[in-house]
């Protein structure tokens, strides 16, 4: 089953307005006409509307970075599936380890009290992510292990707990339409990334639960990106892995020259006999 590598850009908080129109501007020449890869790019929510009317006729697809998982009602400060489609949205990152409250590199200002207003959990992730596609959004859904899981021998246990969780109830067919984003937490806005090899392995270790609980097409299909201080340096190593589909890019995807490159290296991998 061929596995286009999908190379999403997370903005975080970051660019007004008008810098997102600008970076986008400058996005498009240098990635259209690539084949075998799909860009996506993930503003702030102020950005969206503008972002995805400077992407139009573009083949760069638009991403939220949240999404809730009611279509309407009291729910302050949340954006509802069919709000993000309205701006255009395809794409919705979902439980991102930000959202969770799980931080690679905490600001030191944040304190327990404070950290509860990022409150992800596997449950409200499943939800958000049935909510996205219950209305045709592709969710991009996140796992990870923390520096101290790691370090306890954790990682396989809490990654393969978080992705039999956050997926729960949803069909065979649902999952292989979506993406599993694997982000170590301890990599996350460190500039510390996963060496390749075990990207690789945990990767392999997400499919291999989606293919024990919905099947081996579904497995065979479901893309597995890597995102957790990718860079242009390391997406050749990275992507070039058997495991991984392509990659979730913080704080490069904010610079359209290497972010650019990332998904060029990423087209020019995905030429290779596992994607054809």
């Amino acid at each position: 089953m061929a596995r286009v590598p999908l190379i999403a850009g997370n903005w975080k908080m970051n660019m007004t307005v008008a810098e997102g129109v600008t970076l986008v501007k400058e996005l498009m020449p240098r990635v259209d006409g690539l084949g075998k890869v799909e860009v996506a790019v993930c503003p702030p929510a102020t950005a969206l509307h503008a972002v995805g009317r400077a992407l139009a006729d573009s083949q760069i697809a638009l991403g939220a970075q949240d999404v809730f998982w009611a279509a309407s009602g009291a729910f302050t400060g949340m954006l509802s599936p069919p709000m993000l489609i309205d701006v255009g949205c395809t794409y919705a990152i979902v439980g991102h380890s930000e959202r969770r409250g799980r931080f690679g590199k905490p600001d030191e200002s944040l304190s327990p009290e404070a950290a509860q207003v990022f409150g992800d959990t596997d449950a409200s992730v499943n939800l958000k992510a049935k909510a996205a596609l219950g209305y045709g959004l592709s969710p991009i859904v996140c796992v990870g292990e923390t520096l101290p899981e790691r370090e306890d021998g954790r990682t396989d246990e809490v990654v393969a707990g978080q992705v039999r969780s956050c997926l729960a109830g949803l069909s065979a067919e649902q999952v292989a339409g979506l993406a599993l984003a694997y982000e170590p937490v301890w990599a996350i806005g460190t500039g510390r990334a996963c060496e390749a090899p075990e990207a690789n392995r945990v990767c392999g270790i997400i499919r291999s639960v989606v293919r024990d609980a919905y099947g081996a097409a579904a497995a065979d299909s479901v893309r597995v990106q890597y995102g957790g201080s990718v860079s242009e340096k390391n997406a050749h190593d990275l992507i070039s892995q058997p495991e991984i589909d392509g990659g979730l890019v913080g704080g490069a995807s904010l610079d359209a020259t290497k972010f650019s490159q990332i998904a060029q290296v990423a087209s020019v991998i995905a030429k290779d006999m596992r994607y054809a």
